[in-house]
């Protein structure tokens, strides 16, 4: 049966070890996903990560995926919707840097970029014709609220999250009428083996939570997803913030 929204049957996730991912497959399997296919560049801890959702009940596959690598992309991931439907996809692949360390090293920044939106414009094209082709499905784009408005703090990382904010929203909006939703998340400061070792920000939130907002989406076909939802409130402010104010505000 074919249901992308409320309650999808299958999931597809680009970057099969993250912690929001995992949270969300976990979420989705208990409500009605059966078949995950998880994608990314380290198959092993994939596996290891497969055996928690296999535990509950469903069918999990592990497949390499590369989000630097862009000339793989089509035929990865144009065999596996070749081989099944899937009614939902997670982009959850990211980079997020040492934001001191980049600035002097301008190939490490560029690979944050490449990472978070190159790779992301590559896969989420590929991914978003083959919804398409089959009439049905939900893309899910993992962003930031770092998108939302530059920072001293970590303006390299957001800066490539702002493009993939901007791409996912103009990709959703190519998709109206096609049968294909686009939901774009930003979640704030999440407590995930990405974020170890750094200090904890203001309305910090746990992967599960960010997979509870995900899965309320679906049910509602939402948009853009806040999480937590205060944060829609808070990045207004700091939107409006004239760049003398920001600069002075450890965000």
């Amino acid at each position: 049966m074919r249901n992308a929204f409320g309650s999808p049957q299958s999931l597809l996730v680009l970057g099969g070890t993250s912690d929001i991912a995992l949270a969300t497959a976990r979420l989705l399997i208990t409500k009605r996903v059966t078949r995950v296919v998880l994608a990314g560049r380290d198959v092993t801890r994939q596996e290891q990560a497969a055996g928690p959702l296999r535990a509950l009940g469903a069918d999990v596959r592990c497949v390499h995926f590369d989000a630097l690598d862009i000339m793989t992309h089509q035929k990865v991931l144009g065999d596996l919707f070749a081989a099944e439907e899937f009614d939902a996809v997670l982009m959850a692949f990211g980079l997020l840097g040492r934001q001191r360390d980049d600035e002097s090293n301008p190939v490490a920044a560029a690979r944050i970029g490449q990472v978070n939106y190159v790779g992301a414009v590559s896969a989420g094209l590929v991914c978003a014709e083959a919804l398409r082709a089959q009439g049905h499905g939900a893309l899910i784009v993992l962003s930031s609220i770092a998108a939302v408005r530059a920072r001293r703090s970590n303006f390299i990382y957001g800066s490539a999250k702002a493009g993939l904010d901007a791409f996912a929203q103009g990709l959703g909006d190519a998709l109206h009428g096609s049968g294909v939703h686009v939901m774009v998340v930003r979640p704030g400061f999440v407590t995930t083996k990405m974020t170890a070792g750094l200090h904890r920000r203001p309305f910090a939130t746990t992967p599960e939570a960010v997979a509870r907002a995900i899965a309320a989406a679906l049910r509602s076909r939402t948009g853009i997803v806040w999480a937590p939802p205060l944060l829609r409130t808070v990045m207004t402010v700091v939107r409006l913030l004239p760049r003398s104010v920001l600069r002075r505000i450890p965000v």
